[in-house]
């Protein structure tokens, strides 16, 4: 029998924490492990408790949600710690940055119950908590204001297939379409992914998309040009 997920809860409502832990202490493969009422305490908790997953709200008092995730991914000894940011308003500019400081996806508060827990699982094995729609989304918002490519990192550690699937991956595409659009093998498409990842310390494609549109790598025209090709 494998181990439960372990979770920290980090929300400053009461409320909204005991319907969280109600809900996932109901099931058998999940451990909620504590629970925090601000940014300060939650990323104290997740240091003392290193659970696998901190579900953390993205506006709270003393340390915002995502102040709290910055520390997180910048402690090496939470290297194996996802963060999942809950928000009431979808993917504005508090997700986006939240994003950009490492989380690795979000949901938002009113989810229901079944994609809380799919989520979880997802965000688990490993994955990103984004859909490809979701990922043309944090595209759009590059398009709208590319951001400052002063403080992105070389592009010299990535070979130059590694450049072209995190291209790709940075346009919204799946590791399948990555693998169709190359004439390899979804396997392989997938390892070069996780290659680029580890080189350039990405946790996920969230942040793999962050570094292709900063280091220069995909342009906001490049970007549209792949949203115009409906690439799902």
């Amino acid at each position: 029998m494998s181990a439960p997920i372990r979770v920290a809860l980090v929300d400053d409502q009461a409320l909204m924490r005991a319907g969280f832990r109600a809900l996932l202490d109901a099931e058998d493969g999940i451990e909620v492990v504590g629970e925090a009422a601000d940014g300060e305490q939650g990323v104290a908790l997740v240091r003392t408790q290193v659970p696998d997953i901190a579900l953390v709200d993205v506006q709270m008092p003393v340390m915002s949600g995502i102040e709290a995730t910055r520390h997180i991914a910048a402690d090496p000894r939470l290297s194996g710690v996802r963060v999942v940011i809950l928000t009431n308003y979808g993917l504005d500019e508090y997700v986006f940055e939240a994003l950009r400081a490492g989380a690795s996806g979000f949901l938002l508060k009113d989810t229901e119950p079944s994609d809380l827990l799919q989520a979880i699982e997802v965000v688990a094995r490993g994955d990103a908590l984004l859909s490809p729609s979701v990922t043309r989304r944090l595209i759009g918002e590059f398009v709208a204001r590319p951001p400052e490519r002063s403080t992105a990192p070389g592009l010299e550690c990535l070979t130059r297939r590694e450049r072209e699937v995190t291209a790709l991956a940075a346009r919204g595409l799946t590791n399948e379409e990555i693998a169709a659009h190359m004439v390899i093998s979804p396997f392989t498409a997938k390892t070069h992914v996780s290659r680029a990842m580890t080189k350039l310390g990405a946790r996920d494609r969230a942040q793999l998309v962050v570094f292709a549109y900063e280091s220069g790598l995909v342009t906001a025209r490049g970007a549209a040009d792949g949203q115009r090709t409906g690439m799902d």
